[in-house]
């Protein structure tokens, strides 16, 4: 099984984001357009909607961490 260890960062690139573990290894990307009209237009994300969504995919590991530390006082 592939592992990712934290800490997870985003990283900022051409049209969107990157979301890389603590090896840099590539986690996921996610794309937006500049003009939020254009991203009306396309049914498609904002920059900055596609950076909230990388901001919270690179918590994940804390909070998992989290959950699994409160699961452990059961």
């Amino acid at each position: 099984m592939r592992r990712f260890p934290a800490p997870w960062r985003v990283e900022s690139i051409a049209g969107g984001f990157k979301i890389m573990d603590a090896d840099k290894q590539s986690i996921a990307y996610v794309y937006g357009h500049a003009d939020p009209r254009d991203a009306g237009t396309a049914n498609a994300l904002t920059l900055d909607e596609a950076r909230r969504i990388a901001a919270n995919i690179a918590k994940l590991p804390s909070l998992l961490a989290k959950e699994r530390s409160g699961n452990e006082n059961v």
